[in-house]
């Protein structure tokens, strides 16, 4: 029905009881036998008691409600605006002197808010029965569990109930709380904790589990989801409250589970006021900025309100996708390469997005000299290992020359600090992509010795969703009906979500006093088959029958395990419990940039054994032949020399 019609039906039915409260309550104050005074006064002021009551239910927004959610909220609704207009009624005849009995003033109210809030909820009760998934749908009816009897679960149990396009059903709720069990929320009741999940959903036919704890620490999600995995329910989740926007829950808020819930990695805490004093009101240029890291980086950068925000990448299609979504979700000032604003508005965010190679060593001190940026945050770079082991000489060219430019042009330009984008993979290097991002640490080590910019390199491991990640290759694989393929069946690699890596590089750069190798904290190790089954298995299926697993050994360069610390560095902790130091290395900048004008002739000759012997040159900790022996990386797994390291 119309929203005008439905709206004007309710104005006629509300003018319809508030008189039949009057009379209703006249007639049991007179018992039967109204006195035609008081009969006489009502009805010359009829229309303007009518008047006032439906501006002032107006008011209290009674015509404006969805009453087929009707809740306590309603009923409050419904109590002021009675409250409300009554008093005003009074105080209209008051002034007019003219005055009716005062226990019709105590009785009117009362039937009208019996009047007119049973109406109300009797109409929300009706449209419950006509929907009622019992005895009128068709559809086949999903059982819910719902873990957590919390705000959240009550608030996905009223959007299951009254929601007439979903076809789930709230069975049962799970809660660790002793006080809630056996209680009831909503006519669902709480039926157990955590360790009944399995249990509970083998007696109540379960189809499907929302877990609804936005507020439970990483590690509590991660245990209750293993919980669930024991029964063959599709899993759902809601989202932490730092990931939603507001507190209030609703059903679309709620998505399938993923794997980054399985790594019970907690969010993380950002020093704000240290980040910001950094890239507040400052030109901040990102390299790389298209790509997965640069990407996040820089919508990670721009809710800081930094002055300028230059991305440069040398791929179009990824940097003008960021430049639209940047502006969709923030103030800003859309500008050209060369231009510079006469005035810059302290609400805006001035935007560039520039297409160029790190490798066009005139293109870069164009942009520098046009730009004068005050941070550069380098993450363009080749990071594919077994391509980058095919094709030596473009690693090089883009990652360490590319690196070299970058550096230096930033030095000529007095940029106040440079963060270099670094990867566990530079540790005891066993491929070329890691051998030449180690050489790119060492290169911002030794220039920041005899600059004044402040150079720094964050190491990382693996970033889940990243481009080339192992996690979007298992998944199209999944599509593709499988096989899943892994290289062994005991590779073991560091992970963390590109978020969170994006977030410890900026608080990184605030501790950053210059020449430091920041190693971030990548939690437990994760065994790559493992995280082949639970991606099966978070798609519904099985492992092994719905979906084969091959192992297909490793690719050239690869390790079985990454290091984030090499053992000369040694580490030190710092004032976040996610970052560590390692110590600086001693490097002479003037003898590096022999060695890189040596390498710049091999590559030239495009030779792969070459330059692979001569990045070993200039790198003695890469191992240019897979030296991987499994019981070394189980003796130091046993060991935890990294626990050790950082604790």
């Amino acid at each position: 029905m119309h929203k005008k019609i439905k709206m004007l039906i309710f104005m006629l039915l509300d003018v319809f009881l508030i008189h039949l409260a009057y009379f209703l309550s006249c007639f049991v104050r007179f018992d039967w036998n109204i006195d035609p005074k008081y009969i006489n006064i009502y009805i010359d002021n009829i229309i303007m008691i009518t008047c006032i009551k439906l501006v002032v239910f107006y008011i209290f927004k009674l015509y404006q409600s969805l009453w087929k959610y009707a809740s306590i909220e309603e009923m409050i609704q419904v109590v002021s605006g009675v409250i409300v207009a009554n008093a005003s009624v009074l105080a209209y005849l008051y002034f007019q002197q003219q005055h009716l009995p005062r226990s019709i003033y105590i009785l009117a109210p009362i039937l009208e808010l019996m009047f007119i809030g049973g109406v109300r909820f009797t109409y929300r009760t009706l449209r419950r029965v006509k929907h009622s998934d019992l005895l009128f749908s068709k559809k086949e009816i999903k059982r819910i569990m719902i873990v957590g009897a919390g705000d959240a679960g009550a608030m996905i149990i009223k959007e299951l109930k009254n929601n007439r396009n979903i076809t789930g059903k709230p069975i049962a709720l799970i809660d660790d709380d002793r006080r809630k069990q056996g209680q009831v929320i909503n006519n669902v009741p709480v039926l157990g904790q955590r360790l009944d999940i399995a249990s509970v959903a083998f007696k109540k036919n379960i189809h499907e589990i929302i877990i609804a704890l936005p507020s439970a620490s990483k590690d509590d999600i991660k245990a209750i989801i293993e919980e669930c995995r024991r029964t063959k329910c599709k899993l759902r989740i809601l989202p932490s409250m730092y990931t939603m926007m507001s507190k209030k829950v609703k059903l679309s808020d709620i998505r399938d589970v993923q794997i980054e819930d399985l790594l019970g990695r907690e969010e993380v805490k950002l020093n704000m006021d240290g980040i910001s004093s950094y890239i507040k009101n400052k030109k901040v240029l990102v390299t790389g900025g298209g790509g997965s890291i640069g990407s996040e980086l820089c919508r990670q950068i721009a809710s800081f309100s930094p002055r300028e925000l230059i991305i440069l990448d040398i791929y179009e299609n990824n940097a003008y996708d960021l430049q639209n979504e940047l502006c969709r979700t923030y103030n800003v000032q859309l500008i050209s390469p060369d231009e510079k604003p006469k005035v810059y508005h302290k609400d805006k965010m001035y935007l560039k997005v520039i297409i160029a190679s790190v490798r066009d060593r005139l293109r870069l001190e164009k942009v520098f000299r046009q730009n004068k940026p005050d941070v550069v945050f380098h993450a363009a770079a080749h990071k594919h290992v077994p391509l980058m082991e095919d094709n030596p000489s473009e690693a090089i060219k883009n990652n360490v020359f590319g690196t070299l430019n970058v550096a230096q042009v930033a030095d000529i330009y007095n940029v106040k600090k440079f963060v270099l984008i670094s990867t566990d993979k530079a540790v005891n290097p066993t491929n070329v992509m890691g051998a030449t991002k180690r050489t790119c640490e060492l290169i911002i080590q030794s220039i920041n010795k005899r600059s004044k910019t402040e150079y720094v390199a964050v190491r990382f491991g693996n970033v889940l969703g990243s481009n080339g990640s192992v996690i979007p290759l298992f998944k199209r694989q999944i599509a593709e009906g499988g096989p899943i393929t892994v290289t062994h069946e005991d590779i073991i690699r560091y992970f963390m979500t590109i978020p969170e890596a994006a977030k410890l590089v900026m608080q990184a750069g605030a501790m950053a006093k210059g020449g430091e190798i920041f190693i971030l904290d990548m939690g437990e190790p994760v065994k790559i088959m493992d995280l082949a089954k639970d991606l099966i298995k978070l798609s519904g299926l099985k492992p092994y029958i719905d979906i084969p697993i091959e192992v297909t050994g490793l690719r050239p360069g690869e390790k079985l395990y990454e290091e984030l610390l090499m053992a000369e560095e040694g580490m030190s902790s710092t004032a976040h419990h996610k970052i560590f130091i390692g110590k600086p290395a001693e490097i002479d900048y003037d003898s590096l940039l022999q060695g890189l004008d040596g390498l710049r002739e091999v590559i030239a000759r495009d030779n792969r054994a070459m330059i692979k012997q001569s990045l070993a040159e200039m790198i003695p900790t890469y191992k240019i032949e897979n030296n991987v022996v499994n019981g070394e990386f189980m003796q130091r797994l046993n060991h935890r020399e990294i626990s050790v390291a950082r604790g």
